[in-house]
């Protein structure tokens, strides 16, 4: 190289200047080489254990008093564990390790339990899952649960919010013809059965028979999750609940939906007071009693346990855990709701109670106003309490104008059921029914900005009882009196629009009792007394609100203006509604005010809406009939001091 060349550089390029003034040597910026020899040591070095919360005991402590080790607090986990999923009929648990299986350098050295019969095992009794290890992921957090789902299960994809969607299955819904409850000698007595219940019976021996299948399952796979979480926000009457499940679609669903415990919590967990098995994706035996299809899911209230097969359905696990919930509660004087509810700044509780498609998802959430919840709660002496730690929201026809909160919510950490997105971008397509219109999103409650955290608030204010009527014969709003707030809860009204063959479309009443029939495990009226004598003892009003339609039926009418609904649930909400001038309309003896601010007077009197006065009185006529009919089944219970309490409630319906 010439000094020209070496002075220009190379083709002409200026010469890159390298500064040697330290001891004529090149310095950049790079940092120095990692301290690994291999990659598998380079990868280790990218995750640091989690510390123990609970402080190392001093050792100048009394040893008798320490807490367990980290080491022996696992070992006492695991232990907890192998009971859990223990064969009733071998007697012992199977060997647990902790830890993800693929993971094997990492779980060497994690602790293990090996559970076995009092008295030894016989060589005999010896079978293939004895022998191996089933590895616990246990309380893995969202990002550990996205991991195991992007690896192992199909369908698994993550959306351009950072959600998770997810496939169910075969089954995109509950499956309320496949659930049974052990009629045993305690439930026999306590338990609604018969006519208009849910609660389809089956015996001890059927289900341990399930309960068999699904352990052995369970135990028969390489891993299983294990979610230990809490049920109720009110501290004193907190539930334990331990879920078992194959899947991490599970997992994540419950972590969302279940009350997340703290790591000391967790520390300190013990043992379930309920345990789920879900090994929905195995089929229980068709030749066994009772069973009417390859799905059952079965409820044993004696043990506290509930078994899952054949669904992978995971709104199964959320609603057979609320009809624990409806069972335990009640035993404590504690009401159980199907119900959402919010709170004002100055602590005015409101309770919203309807059934699918009469707006109380949307009425609940207000942001002048804290969510304490969107479905169950609990009403004790000292307040409401959540029941869940998260919100369970339909996703079909979603959009951030409708719903601003809940899209918002499906972020990382959300579960999305069944939706449908594009291939590329993955933007879900929430308009798309290809998979079923029960597209779903499971979020954790704080994903909502106004959640109130606990989820606790005083005694309710005001009870809220919503109704679509598509006859168009309710008023806008009524105020009740306590025996029709009773009447009108244990009837749980609202209309849907079915189609007809001829192309006629035509309302179809529809009557779930308490607002969430499927359920309830008592009889009706003894969640109505309940809910008089609460509202009674705390001077809560109720309200019955029509958000369905006016002026004429479906078809004929038009849909109550939201807006309006709004205003009514504001009037509501400040107590002036409790100020305003009453009249009784006829048949139904509903007391509706004269006027409303922001809302058109004639609106409020249905029959002032209707052109066709003789077709309103037909139709009034109609549906007072379907409701007669409805609560006839509820006539012959006896409730009350000499069967006062039905009498009056009955009397509180419509008189012809």
């Amino acid at each position: 190289m010439t000094s020209n060349e070496g002075a220009a550089g190379r083709r002409g390029l200026p010469k890159i200047q390298t500064d040697k003034s330290h001891d004529e040597i090149c310095h950049d910026d790079s940092a120095p080489t990692v301290k690994a020899q291999t990659i598998d040591e380079l990868h280790s070095l990218q995750m640091k254990k989690s510390a123990p919360s609970t402080p190392t005991p001093d050792k100048t402590q009394d040893v008798a008093f320490a807490p367990p080790s980290g080491q022996e607090r696992q070992k006492q986990q695991l232990q907890s564990i192998s009971a859990s999923l223990a064969s009733l009929t071998r007697g012992y648990g199977p060997k647990l390790v902790k830890g993800d299986p693929a993971r094997k350098a990492e779980t060497a050295g994690v602790s293990h339990v090996t559970q076995h019969p009092a008295h030894g095992t016989p060589t005999i009794s010896v079978s293939d899952s004895s022998l191996k290890f089933t590895h616990i992921l246990y309380n893995l957090s969202p990002a550990e649960l996205y991991e195991q789902a992007i690896k192992y299960e199909k369908g698994s994809f993550i959306t351009s919010t950072g959600a998770l969607a997810t496939l169910s299955g075969a089954k995109t819904g509950r499956s309320p013809k496949d659930k049974r409850v052990v009629k045993d000698e305690t439930t026999h007595d306590d338990l609604w059965w018969g006519k208009g219940s849910p609660n389809i019976e089956m015996d001890e021996q059927t289900f341990m028979v399930n309960r068999e299948r699904a352990v052995d399952y369970l135990n028969s796979l390489e891993k299983v999750f294990v979610n230990d979480q809490f049920l109720n926000w009110d501290p004193q009457n907190r539930i334990k609940v331990r879920i078992v499940s194959a899947r991490a679609y599970h997992s994540l669903f419950m972590h969302n939906m279940c009350i997340r415990p703290t790591t000391e919590e967790l520390e300190n967990f013990g043992t379930p007071d309920f345990t789920i098995y879900n090994a929905g994706q195995f089929p229980c035996n068709r030749y066994t009693h009772y069973m009417t299809s390859s799905t059952s899911i079965d409820l044993n209230l004696a043990r506290r346990e509930m078994v899952i097969l054949g669904t992978q359905y995971a709104g199964e696990m959320k609603k057979g855990l609320f009809s624990v919930m409806h069972y335990l509660m009640p035993k404590r004087q504690i009401l159980s709701l199907h119900s959402g509810s919010n709170m004002g700044k100055d602590g005015d509780v409101a309770l919203f109670f309807g059934l699918s498609g009469t707006g109380k998802t949307t009425l609940s959430t207000d942001h002048n106003r804290f969510l304490i919840g969107d479905d169950e709660h609990c009403w004790s002496d000292t307040g409401v309490s959540n029941i869940e730690g998260g919100c369970y929201a339909k996703c079909i026809d979603l959009s951030r104008e409708k719903e601003p909160d809940i899209w918002n919510a499906i972020k990382f950490g959300t579960v999305l059921e069944n939706v449908v997105f594009e291939e590329h971008t993955r933007e879900v397509d929430y308009t798309d029914k290809s998979v079923t219109e029960n597209t779903r999103a499971a979020y954790p409650i704080e994903f909502i900005p106004n959640a109130k955290l606990p989820c606790v608030g005083p005694h309710p204010k005001n009870v809220i009882l919503l109704a679509c009527d598509a006859f168009g014969v309710l008023p806008p709003v009524s105020k009740l009196s306590l025996a029709q707030t009773m009447y009108h809860f244990i009837s749980g009204y609202t209309a849907l629009v079915a189609g007809t063959e001829d192309g006629i479309k035509e309302p179809q009443a529809t009557f779930s009792a308490c607002f969430g029939a499927a359920f309830i495990m008592l009889h009706p009226t003894k969640y109505a007394a309940m809910l008089a004598e609460k509202m009674q003892k705390h001077g809560a009003t109720g309200w019955l609100v029509n958000t369905g339609w006016s002026g004429g039926r479906y078809g004929v009418g038009s849909r109550i203006k939201l807006a309006h609904t709004r205003k009514i649930i504001d009037a509501i909400h400040s107590g002036s509604l409790l100020n305003a001038n009453y009249k009784k309309t006829k048949v139904f003896g509903l007391e509706i005010p004269s006027e409303i601010e922001g809302v058109p007077s004639d609106i409020l009197d249905p029959v002032n809406t209707w052109s066709d006065k003789d077709a309103y009185n037909e139709t009034l006529l109609k549906l007072a009939g379907l409701f007669k009919n409805n609560f006839e089944v509820f006539v012959s219970h006896k409730i009350g001091i000499d069967n006062n309490l039905a009498e009056e409630i009955l009397a509180a319906g419509p008189v012809f």
